[in-house]
């Protein structure tokens, strides 16, 4: 176990992002290294990608014989103790979820970049998710050069380096490419130590909470009785302050009515029933990890992700939601993510254009209204809750499909 650290047997000490192109075995890779398949909505089985996050947690073991990382007996047949306790979110690599690809992003402190061995490097998403990473300030990043039982010695080398000159100058130049077969569990070790050595980010104990929900479903099997309903579930991440059993919470921007033919966002209040993080219940909850909130509310107003891009803490903390904002613009020099692999030189932003806005798990449509050098003003479709300084990715339609063509920060 790392000392000075949070607890390990209560949460997760890190949230890792698994992400990469669609079809490189991302979601086979997550379920060798935790035994669970993410892949659980109907629409995901039957076409086998993934569609929405996925989240899975385990507790990283380390055999006291052999020194080899784990999550399962060791092979040696040495004794293990627990290490580490992580969890991860698998991330969409289709390019028609970019969206919830950056919401995902918003919740994690590092990533698993996965490349597949047996294909053309690099492949489109590839490239948009190691830039979708960087808008999200996301630096701690492990690659996984994947399939190498599909291509031959010279082939995976020749990948390997290409990969190594592909980073250089990203976010991800100092990662360490850790050549894996997902399929066959080969060297799914040597992934578990990398994340070991993984920094685990300061957390902020002390600020006012601020929990960003990923998720929101409603847990009741049909049929449940009404005395036995369970409220409804918010899920997703604390980035910042404590949260207990019982205390008050508001979510932003809320419930969506209209009213004399406009749309308006009514903020919800509600109480905190139980806590949740892996198959641990907490009466408290820290900055740390994947976490499932059950709260008072009617199931009904959380089911099939309602409440997935809002905010939540105590009541009366968070700022007004506001339908404009303004942030400084920094673009991208190439649109990136495209099926045919061709790159674009990227144009200024111009007043009356609608762009994309990723702002932590939310995402929203703004029309630009005054550009003013790099400051850019946006009237929103979706109200969104303001953090100064916070980050915002940037995106524009071409030819039907959202790009990303860079980040923002709020002003």
């Amino acid at each position: 176990m790392r000392e000075n650290q949070i607890t390990l047997t209560k949460q997760p000490l890190l949230n890792i992002g698994i992400v990469g192109h669609i079809d490189h075995g991302k979601t086979t890779l997550l379920y060798q290294i935790t035994g669970k398949w993410t892949d659980t909505h109907s629409e995901e089985l039957k076409r086998g990608i993934t569609i929405k996050l996925g989240y899975a947690d385990m507790i990283i073991k380390k055999c006291e014989r052999c020194g080899k990382f784990t999550t399962k007996e060791c092979e040696c047949g040495g004794k293990t103790r627990d290490f580490e306790y992580v969890s991860f979110v698998d991330a969409p690599g289709h390019e028609m979820l970019m969206a919830t690809m950056l919401g995902g992003a918003a919740i994690i402190d590092a990533a698993l970049l996965v490349i597949a061995a047996n294909e053309p490097f690099p492949q489109p998403q590839t490239k948009e998710h190691l830039l979708a990473l960087e808008t999200k300030g996301i630096k701690q990043i492990i690659i996984a050069q994947n399939k190498l039982d599909l291509v031959s010695k010279e082939e995976a080398l020749k990948q390997y380096e290409d990969i190594k000159k592909f980073i250089k100058g990203t976010i991800a130049e100092n990662a360490i490419i850790v050549p894996i077969c997902g399929q066959q569990g080969i060297n799914i070790d040597a992934i578990l130590e990398e994340i070991t050595r993984l920094e685990i980010p300061k957390r902020d104990l002390t600020g006012e909470p601020l929990f960003l929900i990923a998720r929101s479903f409603d847990i009741n099997r049909p049929g449940t009785s009404p005395e036995e309903l369970c409220g409804g579930v918010i899920g997703g991440t604390l980035k910042r302050g404590i949260l207990k059993i019982g205390d008050e919470i508001e979510i932003k921007p809320g419930l969506v009515r209209k009213k004399h033919e406009q749309v308006i966002y009514e903020t919800i209040k509600t109480k905190i029933i139980a806590m949740r993080s892996g198959n641990n219940d907490l009466k408290e909850a820290l900055p740390s990890g994947s976490l499932a909130i059950q709260t008072s509310l009617d199931p009904a107003l959380t089911k099939a992700d309602s409440l997935s891009g809002c905010v939540a803490s105590l009541t009366g903390k968070l700022p007004p939601i506001v339908n404009k904002i303004k942030m400084k613009v920094n673009l991208f020099k190439e649109v990136v993510g495209s099926k045919s692999g061709e790159s674009s030189k990227i144009e200024q932003i111009k007043i009356a254009e609608n762009l994309m806005l990723s702002i932590n798990t939310a995402i929203t449509l703004g029309n630009v209204i005054n550009v003013k050098k790099d400051e850019v003003e946006l009237a929103l479709k979706i109200p969104v809750v303001p953090f100064k300084n916070e980050i915002i990715g940037i995106a524009r339609n071409y030819k039907g499909h959202w790009r990303l063509i860079g980040s923002g920060v709020l002003l």
